[in-house]
């Protein structure tokens, strides 16, 4: 049967009660679900979890009220094992979720009934240690949201098609934005419900910006609720907390406070170093799991060769890729991250008498939105001699262009930090985890923006970085790769191949809770005290 005319007769099935709950009995309740929506390794671990998860809570005293809230399979796997982890130790959890295979993708209603099923089926074995709530089955078509909260739908709904669709120009009629209003706008009807009909001393959700983890976060911060959002970044065995706040806006401002006069030791600066050494030569470091380059260095003479540079001063624009969570709602001064390029571009077309190297992120080769190489050529479809583009395809390493560069233009990138801690003076236009940390330029207005170009161009080697802020840099990158992220034993990417190496019977073991203990208690939204934790012998 053409897949057309099935989607069209399980439209109508969806609408006929009952329909997909009596398939399911008939051809599905004991075969392998044949979806991308799919719980199979959680299913295989809940025997063992379960044993383990009572044998704990026997001993444990009773602690909070938790709700943890997720949609998509691979979250909803790892939220329920970070649930049982937390009924361990004797919180007493709701676990509720979404069966959402995927977040852009409009599904029928038959199949998201069975998806549904599938879930229920094996979730319920988790109630003997915990609650689950599937949000499909809360009523909130009666509910009648707060202004607030209808208007924090739809900012999380504009971030999603940003998101989704790579743009930051947001067409509400798009089909995108329309899906993603209907689900948002009843994700945030069923947890006011539920966090209004219910007692809870703790919201928990990933993410905590985008989809319907980001509504959920907003519904329980409109209630005045504590919430701990979490999310995963590229190194193994931590994770990224923020309390009453979005973790992805990685606001480090307590962290720095509390550990900006304390020297890195000797070990530390070794450590740092090693990292960027090798994130300079494409290699992969420690317990990081990503390469940040496709190619090695190969020193700064034959990149100048290879891109026929002079003597004039060298600026270095690399750009962010559209639509990724560390760019949405970031702009200060610009509208977006779009006409900031446009218009450093307009500006620099004006100055021969500098050389700007716009370096387009090599990630956007995976993307589909807009091009940060087309925004360019929208502006100058023939480039002067004095700009330079370098496609995400080419295979230059961004630390070449960082040596030879003599200072450098930035949006939020991370190459910004990295050019500062080679004495680069960098002028910061996003809202970025480093800015306002001493060693960057923090414009917050166009005017302000373009009298710093002006300055710095007219004699760069004055802006460059003392000694003692290169230094700063380090030492915030440090604390930034290191510190920050906490320790955790089980990431998002293969997280039941980290529980095989760190079960409950280690994490909870003497040597377990002492290293991840602390981070449970952040999670359940005990207040990150950086301060001891830079000073743990400091009462």
């Amino acid at each position: 049967m053409p897949s057309k005319s099935k989607e069209i007769i399980k439209e109508v099935l969806g609408q006929i009660p009952f329909s997909a709950e009596l398939y399911w009995l008939m051809r599905q309740w004991n075969k392998p679900f044949n979806s991308h929506f799919s719980l199979k390794s959680l299913e295989t671990e809940i025997p063992g979890l379960l044993a383990d998860v009572k044998k704990y809570q026997a001993k444990a005293p009773a602690g909070k009220r938790v709700f943890i809230f997720t949609s998509l399979h691979y979250w909803i796997e790892h939220a329920a094992l970070m649930s049982l982890a937390l009924a361990a130790q004797g919180n007493k959890v709701t676990f509720a979720y979404l069966p959402y295979a995927e977040w852009q993708a409009p599904i029928n209603k038959f199949d998201l009934r069975q998806q549904e099923l599938y879930a229920a089926k094996i979730l319920k074995q988790l109630e003997p240690v915990i609650q689950v709530k599937s949000l499909m089955k809360v009523n909130g078509n009666d509910i009648d949201l707060p202004p607030a909260i209808q208007t924090a739908v739809a900012q999380v709904t504009d971030f999603d098609s940003q998101y989704t669709l790579q743009v930051e120009e947001v067409d509400h009629n798009h089909e995108i934005y329309q899906l993603r209003y209907r689900r948002n706008q009843a994700a945030a009807k069923t947890a006011y419900r539920m966090l209004t009909e219910n007692t809870f001393d703790v919201v928990i959700v990933p993410n905590g910006t985008i989809q319907e983890m980001g509504v959920v976060y907003r519904v329980a911060r409109h209630l005045r609720l504590p919430v701990t959002t979490y999310e995963f970044g590229d190194q193994r065995q931590t994770i990224w907390l923020a309390q009453n706040d979005e973790i992805m806006r990685q606001d480090t401002d307590a962290m720095w406070n509390a550990c900006k006069d304390i020297p890195l030791t000797k070990k530390e600066q070794k450590e740092v170093r090693d990292l960027f050494a090798a994130r300079r030569k494409a290699d992969l470091y420690g317990n990081f799991a990503r390469r940040w380059q496709k190619t090695p260095a190969v020193g700064s003479q034959k990149i100048r060769n290879d891109l026929g540079l002079d003597n004039r001063p060298v600026v270095l624009l690399p750009t962010n890729v559209l639509g990724d969570s560390l760019t949405l709602g970031r702009n200060i001064f610009s509208k977006s991250m779009t006409e900031w390029i446009s218009r450093t571009v307009q500006y620099f077309a004006g100055r021969d008498d500098a050389q700007l190297i716009i370096r387009v992120h090599p990630g956007e080769v995976l993307t589909h939105g807009l091009a940060m190489a087309d925004v360019v050529r929208d502006v100058l479809p023939v480039l002067p001699e004095h700009i330079r583009l370098i496609e995400p395809q080419d295979p230059t390493n961004t630390y070449d262009l960082v040596e030879i560069s003599d200072m450098g233009v930035v949006y939020t990138t991370t190459v910004g930090l990295e050019m500062a801690m080679t004495g680069i003076p960098v002028i910061v236009s996003g809202k970025t985890h480093y800015r306002n940390r001493g060693f960057t330029q923090d414009p917050t207005t166009w005017v302000e923006y373009y009298k710093i170009l002006g300055k710095m161009l007219e004699k760069p080697e004055e802006y460059r970085l003392t000694p003692e802020l290169v230094d700063t840099a380090w030492q915030y990158a440090y604390r930034f790769f290191f510190d920050f992220a906490r320790p955790y034993p089980w990431h998002l990417v293969r997280v039941w191949d980290d529980f095989k190496q760190r079960p409950f019977s280690q994490v909870f073991s003497q040597r377990g809770k002492a290293e991840f203990q602390e981070t449970f208690n952040f999670i359940l939204g005990r207040p990150i005290d950086w301060a001891k934790i830079f000073k743990p012998d400091v009462n």
